[in-house]
């Protein structure tokens, strides 16, 4: 039986007396007992403080600062950072390697002990920013619109502003490439706001960065000179890195179609684009042409109504159809595409009225590249006029195509309310284009 403090306590004193043991030498042995306890004591503080600090993760698989998906689609895969964000580290960023089979992948903020079979943003006390939509999950699995939505190579980033983090409340912010998408106000866990990824589907893969620091001002000013984004309205499965646009979607079906359309329509004042084919990846689904603004994101250009398009696979044109009649050669990679539009003179469009005030510029056309096509319909001026759906679905124009400066043909078609907008339509994995939106200016 193991003895009691007290009567070891007796023991050592009666030892003392037996042996001889002085007051001075007997100060010595609690000493050391006492440093013997002490150094017990920040054993267990430091095992606790480890345990407090330690990244979890489940249905994940961790290699160095590499997130990678490890479960069966059917549950949430979660990963929580070892520290909260705090006034010193207030800011990490996520980039997307591959966003797998759906590209459901979340980041955001929640409590130390949040449960990991459920995405950041779903329980109280988290909010997330999921990749897969562009939503905002605030504590509830119901999210909010909040942005646009990210594919594979961009980088989501998260942080918190300091200045009320004290108050129980504090403002989270987030980033796509660099730039701010939005922010909220969140309440503060008792524990902190500690970073975290949310995946959910076979090959999702991200790194972690949660050093990252976030400059506003010069991000900003970099954005705005290598993404080019601000140039798209849309981007559904393609990527865009500059002037370069990547289809980054999965290919395996007509549903597949990832699609790019530009935030301003075709204009007198600007009213020719280009494409070049910089990698015909598996298959060459590259499509070019114009669509109405709200066109169906899952369907190339010229396969439904409002759109027309020229296909480099099979060179047909489609014109609000998924039938396509012979038009021009096939292109390959190295070709260039192009499209514009052959207004009538007195052609006159509401979304110029909406630009700002312009300056009449000389048009020099690059060499070996089309001519300023803009006026060149004359004939069909006469034909104007006399079609009595005009007023309520807009004028007829003669949209035609290029190919390596070209002219392959023509088609005359009716301008949906809104105008029409460059749109470029891709399909197989690997397919790369390279465009320019203004190949007549400069």
């Amino acid at each position: 039986m193991a003895a009691s403090s007290v009567d070891v306590l007796f023991s050592c004193s009666h030892w003392r007396f037996q042996v001889g043991v002085s007051p001075f030498e007997m100060d010595d042995i609690n000493l050391h007992y006492r440093f013997l306890n002490w150094r017990r004591r920040i054993r267990e503080i430091r095992e606790a403080r480890a345990v407090r600090f330690q990244e979890r993760y489940k249905r994940m698989l961790k290699d160095g600062d590499t997130l990678s998906y490890h479960g069966n689609s059917d549950e949430v895969g979660c990963y929580v950072a070892p520290r909260p964000l705090s006034k010193g580290n207030c800011y990490f960023e996520v980039t997307i390697m591959d966003t797998g089979v759906r590209g459901t992948i979340a980041v955001g903020l929640v409590p130390q002990f949040y449960k990991l079979d459920h995405q950041p943003g779903w329980l109280p006390y988290s909010v997330a920013y999921h990749a897969d939509d562009g939503k905002l999950y605030n504590g509830n699995p119901v999210g909010q619109q909040f942005g646009p939505k990210c594919n594979r190579g961009d980088r989501i980033g998260c942080g918190i502003y300091t200045d009320t983090f004290e108050s129980g409340l504090t403002t989270v912010f987030f980033t796509k490439n660099g730039k701010e998408v939005g922010s909220v106000v969140v309440p503060v866990a008792p524990d902190g706001l500690f970073p975290a990824i949310g995946m959910h589907s076979l090959g999702e893969e991200v790194r972690l960065d949660l050093q990252a620091e976030w400059a506003q001002d010069e991000d900003d000013s970099v954005m705005m000179v290598d993404s080019h984004e601000d140039d798209w309205g849309r981007l559904y499965d393609v990527q865009a890195s500059g002037t370069l646009l990547e289809y980054v979607g999965k290919g395996k079906s007509i549903m597949d179609v990832g699609l790019a359309q530009a935030r301003q329509p075709l204009t007198t004042r600007s009213h020719y684009f280009e494409v070049e084919i910089v990698d015909a990846g598996e298959k060459c689904y590259i499509a070019l042409g114009l669509a109405r603004r709200d066109y169906p994101k899952n369907r190339h250009p010229g396969w439904s109504r409002g759109s027309v398009a020229y296909h480099a696979d099979d060179g047909k044109i489609f014109h609000g159809s998924g039938v396509g009649d012979p038009f021009g050669p096939r292109c390959f990679e190295g070709d260039i595409m192009g499209c514009g539009i052959m207004f009538p003179r007195d052609y006159h469009s509401d979304s110029e009225d909406e630009q700002d005030d312009w300056e009449p510029m000389a048009v020099r056309p690059k060499q070996g590249r089309v001519q300023n096509l803009v006026y060149l319909n004359d004939i069909d001026d006469e034909e104007e006029g006399d079609d009595p759906e005009q007023d309520q679905e807009g004028r007829k124009v003669t949209v035609f195509f290029t190919r390596n400066g070209k002219i392959i043909g023509r088609r005359e078609v009716m301008v949906p309310a809104g105008g029409f907008y460059p749109t470029i339509g891709m399909l197989s994995s690997g397919e790369k284009v390279k465009v320019d939106l203004h190949p007549l200016s400069g």
